[in-house]
């Protein structure tokens, strides 16, 4: 029998065109939601929300302005009615030495990573408070306990991980979930280009013997945004297969 718990569910996805983000907007659909897949290549975002269907959609978002992701987030609230699931997944890196670090790397980073997620969060957490139902998960990652050369991205997946808990407080009481997820080493684009000897060395830290895939990270996101899951708020949970920086 087909599973399908997110059947008459809307759900947005950010950062959604590739790797991670790509695989839980599939997985959302698979299992029955209308996802609106948003990222700042609308190109790409198109193709996922074909291979997604029910009614998918893609949209060019660039969630470090607060303007765009306001009236964005109030557009689709017109045209859907309801949005029942966030994911915040969009986010870029750019790694650096602290003494090398500039203010654009540190700024841009920052940005996107944190203060997008806070923008999403205000604007489609307050819909989901008036609705009384939602479920949030925020994408962090295995960095925010620390990492050489990613100072920035460290800070604000950290950041993610408090801004998720305190949210979770504030939404408990409106049937609103938010919880974290910190995904380690994952096979994307970006982790496959890494020289096979670095990628061998991260291999050798992960006690279950193999990369993840993003389809483990969805089926993660899948578990937090059912009705399966109503018990669990304010958590953080590591997805690493033991990994531990």
């Amino acid at each position: 029998m087909t599973y399908l718990p997110f059947a008459g569910k809307n759900a947005i996805v950010t950062g959604a065109s590739r790797g991670i983000g790509r695989g839980i907007a599939l997985k959302l659909a698979e299992r029955g939601a209308r996802v609106v897949v948003a990222d700042v290549n609308l190109e790409a975002a198109q193709e996922t929300a074909e291979v997604c269907g029910n009614g998918s959609f893609a949209i060019a978002l660039d969630v470090s302005n607060a303007d765009a992701v306001r009236q964005t987030v109030a557009d689709l609230i017109q045209k859907l009615e309801k949005v029942d699931i966030l994911v915040n997944n969009a986010g870029i890196n750019r790694d650096a030495m602290l003494h090398k670090m500039t203010d654009a790397e540190w700024d841009s980073v920052l940005a996107v990573d944190l203060s997008g997620v806070f923008y999403m969060c205000r604007e489609v957490g307050t819909h989901m408070r008036t609705n009384q139902y939602g479920r949030i998960v925020n994408v962090a990652s295995a960095s925010w306990m620390g990492n050489i050369g990613q100072t920035n991205y460290a800070a604000a997946k950290g950041g993610v991980v408090s801004l998720t808990r305190s949210i979770s407080k504030e939404l408990a009481f409106k049937n609103v979930t938010a919880n974290a997820i910190c995904p380690g080493f994952i096979l994307t684009e970006m982790t496959k280009a890494i020289p096979e000897k670095i990628f061998n060395q991260q291999l050798e830290r992960i006690p279950l013997g193999r990369a993840g895939e993003p389809e483990d990270v969805a089926n993660l996101v899948a578990f937090l945004a059912s009705d399966d899951a109503s018990y669990l708020t304010g958590e953080v949970i590591n997805i690493g297969g033991g990994y531990k920086l």
